[in-house]
Parts: structure tokens; C-alpha cells; sequence
């Protein structure tokens, strides 16, 4: 595993924990820091992603920092089953501590804790044709009930969530594909890995040229593509007044093994040996995004 060894609940507890622990490192779900429990939101009409009353962010900041500190903590589980915070759980501190979830940096205490920060970006677009597709097709919902979710949501996100990634040294933006007109499904994506430069312990992955403005469809005889095909950019760019790298990747893989062809024109990507990206893309190969830049990239990440 990227996280040394595999991550798995921490044992003997709860199984609906949030908490992912491995041999070096640990998860933690910052859902487990929500202010109130679903009938709690409900009853108050606040929203999750609200960053004012939505989050316990003195809970979240002291027990981050105590982690950090090489302390253990005892640490609410919000259960995502039943709605409700189930009895604490003890954490011990890892070698490596790893935070997701809607508000990993907003509050400021934390963000001056955090070594690296990484923001999965997906765009109105995708977030809609997935909605859709989940809600409509495998739940029942009426488009009219997905469009009101969607609408009653955005704007805390547009307020708390989204300004996070002006500060990420890693944004993956997941869009529509350029690769076919007027695509609405969602299920060709165009991703990118952008990468600011001139941070510590930290050098930008590239494709063949560092600093170089390449544009590459790698399908032939190396390479297996079907209707639409695989197109990849690199080049140097902005990103809110930042100078950063960006590599991206429009298409998917028909071959996953083939994946390795494209690795060896990658350089800066932190592996250990000639192949270990492609290695482990198919040891995840049933998971969803490994056939695309979405699970490449999230792969770079953890290298």
C-alpha cells in the first residue's frame, strides 16, 4: 500500500469508524468533527459544509496538534450509517497523519499545522452528471430533487469549501472531456494534477521536458485506444498568482497494463523502480477512476 502496509479500522473497534490506520500512517474523516449529528442540521438548517457553525474546530485543532505532537487522542466517531456520533475511539499518533474531509485547512490554527495539502477539485459539471446518475438511476430521486440539493448546498460550499484550493500545493480538477462534443454523461473525464512550484520536499511530476509546453496523444502501437481516445498535457502555468506545473490527462486506459508506456515518459514521480505507478494502479484496478487521470493522479499523490 501507498500508506505502508494495509489500512483497515483500528482494531477491536468500532466498525463504523471513519479511521483508516496502517503501519505508518493514520486517516482521519474530519466528518468525525461536525458540529451536530444529521437531526441536529436538520432541526437547526445548517448544512455540513457550513465553516461558521457546521464544524467543531477547537475539537478538531486541539486534537490534530496533539497528534502531531506524538499524543494520543480520543476522538468522536460520526456514524455515517445512523446519523448520530458514537462513543469515542482512542488514536494513537502515527508517523504519518493524513486529514480529509470538507474542511482540512479552513480554520487557520489548522492550516498552520498542515506540512501538505492536496484539493480535489470536481467540477459543477461531473458533480452534477454523477448526481444524477447515483440519485436517478440507483436511488429513485426526481431531477427536480438532485437540482434542489445540488442548489441548496452551493452556496456554503462556494463560501467555506471552495476557497481552500487557492492555498493547495496540489489541486486535482476533474472536467468534462474536450474529447467529445458537448459530452454531458460524465464518464470520459479530463484531469489535472496541478502542482505548485517551489515548495519544500516537494518536486512537480513531469512529461519529458521539465518546463517545456507538450501535447501528447500517445495512441499507436504502444498504446491501446478506443473512441475517444488518450490525450495528455504538460506545461507551466498560473493558479491564483501562483506559478505551478500542470499535468493532465484527458481520456482513459483500455489497457491498464499499458499505463507503463506513459510512465516511463514521466519523471519526478517519487517511485521506487520503473513500473511501481502502473504496478499499482492494477493491484487497484477494480476501484473507480483507475482506468482514468483521476486515479492516476491520486496515485502520483501518494507516491
Amino acid at each position: 500500500s501507498l500508506f505502508g502496509g494495509d489500512a483497515s479500522p483500528p482494531a477491536g473497534g468500532n466498525p463504523d469508524s471513519n479511521t483508516l490506520i496502517s503501519d505508518t500512517t493514520t486517516v482521519i474523516c474530519l466528518d468525525d468533527y461536525h458540529m451536530y449529528d444529521r437531526a441536529g442540521r436538520k432541526e437547526t438548517n445548517t448544512t455540513a459544509l457550513n465553516g461558521d457553525v457546521g464544524q467543531n474546530f477547537d475539537m478538531m485543532y486541539e486534537q490534530v496538534k496533539a497528534l502531531k505532537e506524538g499524543k494520543a487522542v480520543d476522538k468522536q466517531i460520526y456514524n455515517h450509517v445512523t446519523g448520530v456520533f458514537d462513543a469515542p475511539e482512542k488514536i494513537e499518533s502515527p508517523e504519518v497523519l493524513v486529514i480529509e474531509g470538507l474542511h482540512p485547512w479552513y480554520d487557520k490554527r489548522v492550516n498552520d499545522l498542515v506540512d501538505f495539502k492536496i484539493y480535489l477539485d470536481i467540477s459543477d459539471e461531473i458533480k452534477f452528471a454523477w448526481k444524477i446518475q447515483r440519485d436517478m438511476a440507483e436511488r429513485g430521486h426526481s431531477l427536480e430533487s438532485i437540482k434542489a440539493s445540488i442548489e441548496a448546498r452551493k452556496p456554503d460550499f462556494d463560501k467555506y469549501i471552495d476557497p481552500q484550493k487557492q492555498t493547495a500545493d496540489i489541486v486535482i480538477e476533474v472536467l468534462p472531456t474536450q474529447l467529445i462534443p458537448d459530452d454531458t454523461e460524465g464518464k470520459v473525464l479530463r484531469v489535472r494534477m496541478i502542482q505548485k512550484e517551489g515548495v519544500a520536499n516537494f518536486d512537480p511530476c513531469y512529461l519529458f521536458d521539465e518546463g517545456s509546453t507538450i501535447s501528447w496523444i500517445p495512441c499507436g502501437r504502444k498504446l491501446t485506444c478506443s473512441y475517444p481516445g488518450i490525450k495528455f498535457f504538460y506545461g507551466p502555468d498560473t493558479y491564483y498568482g501562483n506559478e505551478v506545473s500542470v499535468l493532465e490527462m484527458d481520456g482513459q486506459f483500455d489497457k491498464l497494463e499499458e499505463l507503463i508506456y506513459v510512465e516511463s515518459h514521466l519523471s519526478n514521480t517519487s517511485a521506487k523502480f520503473y513500473g511501481e505507478i502502473t504496478q499499482q494502479m492494477l493491484k487497484y484496478a477494480d476501484f473507480p477512476g483507475s482506468n482514468n487521470g483521476t486515479g492516476l493522479f491520486q496515485t502520483l499523490c501518494g507516491f
